[in-house]
């Protein structure tokens, strides 16, 4: 045991200063690899290197090291593992807007160089966001540490394509994907962020080839039009049967336009005639192919208008649309421009409004990974989710899941392992390079970091190496902590990925949380400038004060909101937990681990507080294991702020101040035990305090870290003495309710007659008389089954029995008296007011119900406050 003395003030600054590096020096995170101790395995979700954690990180990440904390402490072999995602898209635009402001480029630079320049960032970032686990008590397996671009992962990923591949799974082709112009990639539908945006419906009449008339057509993104090849109608609406198989005329192009038949269009719709542009829209490029229609592509990657465009060519995108619709009204095709408030994609990296566009990229077919991943979901083999609403979320996606399209046009990331022969086109698909390698390219595109991220459960302990002993001990992993905002881009493909590659789910049970939003309940974000840096929060409050807001302000699933008012109020139970901890220490004398001895002379507040601590650990440990952090944290806030902290500490000084060296003893031991336990139940939650306190108690090993989960001793169990405590309590808090109800300072002594509903109460209430004593502060105290009740006395009702306490003593009955008919005329004039408004016939007839209504519960509360008044005057005038 250390020296017990504590610094005077709780500093968290102080106390968690170098507590990490002590765990670090101890090992205590690395999970021992080998031995007869059952595995418990956590991936963290890798944060992108692209800059500081947010609160929802830190949110996450504190949810898994309670999880992991506490699993280390019940015994288990535990392996947290951490690492990082090379996070192509946003990672490649930080270093390009980096080299930007450097006056070059990538292009200037090279492929080779810029990824040079893309690993210095990673290394720099990379140890910004180690600073920042450490500063969150983060107890991770750095021995273990993976990046989504190490050469072991980057093994997987091409095992993983090249598998897929050969299975017919994995295929390029030309399709309509979701364009960043920005950034000039490819993007995922999930990666599409939909925004509501003004915009408009423009109408124009497309002339017929031949022949009188037009056909009228309707169109959001008029610049797309210039790359429109045909005009389709449903093959059943009678007022175009006499133009299918007809052609239309492309106003300002002159193309001509095929009008074809089919089921996709909807007659009920506008003019009930769709233009086709399959170049530019995913349901037209299905049209296209069903009718074999040209592709015609009128735009650039970067987002202006091509060769295709004709007098439009080298213009942007919208500044097309805007000249385009002015022309159109010029040569009276537009005939009307509709207002439409409508949703429009775009880009969740760069905010670009994305482009549907044709090209050719790479895509895995879905439809089967995603049927077996759907089937293990009826097995006793499948993932649970937490709360299991989210599993429908889950099945839902799967089951309506879209080719995968995984090329993206960048340098950083994992480059496709495919290779184009110089000369005749083949395609070679592998792991290395071809033979003959100097007549062969390989292709420029990397995969999207969605496809290593997948992998993650299992590429970080070793796969493809199905040998290595960490896949074999510590795969499949127990549970996987994540936002619901994310089970669409990594949850699901992890889980498809796991069981196509390892047969089996990649983690037991996923807990899903939700976001963190502000006091309002906005979500945080740069444009609204209500973002919280967790780290300033650490240098405020310190970071047992955020770890704890943060796991028990919600439910699992829910949002929560943070203020700094929550912080401050976890600060001060913190503060609490010190001060309460530095009296007992300070108490507790040289007490020594060996010398602890609850078993002697308990009093009925060593009883009571055992079995208290008793209860506390079976409901903490039964929320913990059921991760409802909120719960746990409710459970361990109640017994240590009203159990322990405001009764058994205060009674504790009796026996402490006592010259009862039998009970100083006993009491000092029930102190070390209580708070031993309860610094081991708290610990996951505020591990720097707890770790401090118990380096302060009698214990035995290390670290608390390393110590054992508390088990509940029925042997200690007394459930007399929980309801003797409880009468004790309700007698203490009735007394000191009525001296402050009738102003009389607890420093004055008043009579108190107690009357007990039986002689075992009374008897009790003997057996406890030093607390009624200390806590009421009577100058007379009578218990008894039978007692004289005094005319005039302020009383009460608890459980058992009924206080007394006489006037006489307690206050000057005339000023008493004066005080409440002072009072007694305020609620006069209230009721008069009201019933003032109530009589008021128009008030009555003209004022909305509910206003009516609220007078009429004003006066009933105002009858009522007042009628008690007058009683009590005429009580005490008795």
């Amino acid at each position: 045991m250390k020296d017990i003395e504590m610094s005077t003030k709780y500093d968290p600054n102080e106390v968690e200063k170098d507590r990490y590096q002590f765990w670090l020096d101890g090992k205590y995170f690395e999970a021992e690899g080998a031995g007869e101790k059952e595995p418990y395995t956590v991936v963290i979700p890798p944060p992108n290197v692209t800059g500081k954690l947010h609160l929802g990180h830190a949110w996450d990440t504190t949810l898994q090291d309670i999880i992991t904390r506490v699993k280390r402490m019940q015994g288990y072999d535990v392996l947290w593992l951490p690492g990082m995602d090379h996070a192509g898209i946003a990672t490649q635009a930080k270093v390009e807007a980096k080299l930007k402001e450097q006056g070059t480029s990538r292009y200037d630079l090279g492929r080779e160089q810029f990824l040079e320049k893309s690993w210095e960032w990673k290394e720099e970032y990379a140890q910004f966001i180690r600073s920042q686990w450490e500063k969150l008590g983060l107890g991770l397996d750095y021995s273990r540490e993976r990046f989504t671009l190490d050469s072991g992962l980057s093994d997987a990923v091409k095992e993983v394509f090249v598998r897929l591949y050969e299975k017919e799974l994995i295929y390029r082709g030309q399709y309509i994907i979701n364009w960043d112009p920005d950034t000039k990639t490819a993007l995922s539908d999930i990666e599409v962020e939909y925004k509501d945006v003004q915009g408009a419906f423009y109408h124009m009449n497309y002339p017929l080839k031949g022949e009188e008339g037009s056909i009228a057509i309707a169109t959001t993104r008029p610049e797309t039009m210039l790359g429109d090849t045909a005009i389709a109608v449903h093959p059943e609406d009678k007022r175009y049967q006499h133009l299918i198989g007809k052609k239309a005329v492309l106003p300002v192009i002159g193309r001509e336009l095929d009008i074809v038949a089919d089921d996709y269009v909807d007659q009920e719709f506008g003019s009930g005639a769709v233009k086709i542009t399959p170049a530019h829209d995913p349901n037209d490029f299905d049209i296209g192919n069903r009718h074999d229609l040209e592709r015609v592509l009128v735009m650039n990657e970067d987002g202006t208008m091509n060769e295709n465009a004709g007098k439009y060519k080298g213009m942007d995108r919208f500044a097309c649309r805007k000249q385009l619709v002015k022309d159109l009204q010029e040569e009276g095709v537009l005939f009307e421009i509709e207002e439409h408030m409508h949703s429009v994609g775009h880009s969740e990296r760069s905010g670009a409004v994305v482009e549907p566009y044709l090209s050719t990229q790479w895509f895995v077919n879905m439809e089967p990974l995603a049927k077996t991943a759907v089937d293990q979901q009826k097995t006793d083999d499948k993932v649970n989710f937490v709360p299991d609403r989210f599993e429908k979320t889950y099945l839902n996606w799967m089951e309506n899941i879209r080719d995968w399209c995984i090329s993206r046009q960048l340098w950083w990331g994992h480059r496709i392992p495919a290779w184009y022969h110089k000369e005749t086109g083949e395609v070679y698909v592998g792991k290395e390079a071809p033979e003959d390698s100097e007549n062969w390219e390989q292709d420029e595109d990397v995969l999207d970091t969605w496809f290593s991220s997948a992998l993650w459960p299992f590429s970080t302990m070793g796969w493809p190496e199905e040998d290595n002993e960490d896949f074999k001990r510590y795969f499949p992993t127990n549970a996987l902590v994540t936002g619901y905002d994310i089970i669409f881009f990594w949850v699901s493909r992890m889980i498809f990925q796991s069981i196509e590659f390892t047969d089996r789910r990649p983690f037991e049970d996923v807990l899903i949380h939700g976001l963190v939003r502000d006091g309002e309940g906005r979500k945080m974000s740069k444009s609204l400038g209500n973002g919280v840096d967790p780290m300033d929060v650490i240098d405020k409050y310190g970071a047992d004060s955020l770890r704890y807001l943060l796991s028990t302000s919600s439910a699992p699933g829910q949002d929560m909101r943070f203020t700094w008012e929550k912080v401050e109020s976890t600060w001060n139970f913190a503060n609490k937990i010190w001060n309460a901890s530095r009296f007992a220490l300070m108490n507790m004398g040289e007490l020594r681990y060996e010398e602890i001895d609850i078993t002697k002379n308990r009093s009925v507040a060593d009883e009571w507080i055992l079995t208290r601590l008793n209860e506390t650990i079976e409901k903490v440990t039964k929320t913990v294991d059921h991760y409802d952090f909120g719960e746990a944290g409710r459970h361990l806030y109640n017994f240590i702020w009203d159990d322990f902290c405001d009764w058994y500490i205060e009674m504790a000084k009796l026996p402490l101040y006592s010259e009862d060296e039998e009970r100083i003893h006993t009491t000092r031991s029930v102190l070390a035990y209580t708070l031993d336990r309860t610094m081991r139940m708290l610990h996951p939650f505020m591990p720097f305090l707890t770790e401090e306190i118990w380096q302060h108690l009698p214990h035995q090993g290390e670290s608390i870290t390393v110590s054992e989960w508390p088990v509940a001793d029925a042997t200690l169990d007394n459930k007399q003495a929980v309801t003797e405590m409880e009468r004790l309590v309700s007698i203490i808090r009735s007394v000191r309710n009525i001296r402050a109800e009738v102003d009389t300072p607890m420093s004055k002594q008043i009579k108190l007659i107690i009357q007990g509903e039986d002689e075992e109460v009374v008897k009790e209430l003997e057996g406890n008389r030093n607390y009624l004593e200390k806590f009421c502060n009577p100058s007379e105290l009578t218990i008894a089954t039978e007692v004289e009740v005094p005319e005039k006395a302020m009383s009460s009702v608890v459980t058992g029995a009924s206080l007394y306490l006489p006037l006489e003593g307690l206050m000057n009955l005339e000023d008493e008296i004066a005080r409440l008919e002072k009072e007694r005329e305020k609620w006069d004039k209230e009721v008069k007011m009201v019933q003032g408004k109530l009589s008021n016939e128009k008030f009555v007839e003209k004022a909305p119900a509910h206003i009516v209504d609220a007078e009429k519960e004003k006066e009933a509360d105002y009858l009522d406050k007042r009628a008690k008044v007058e009683a009590r005057i005429e009580e005490l005038k008795a």
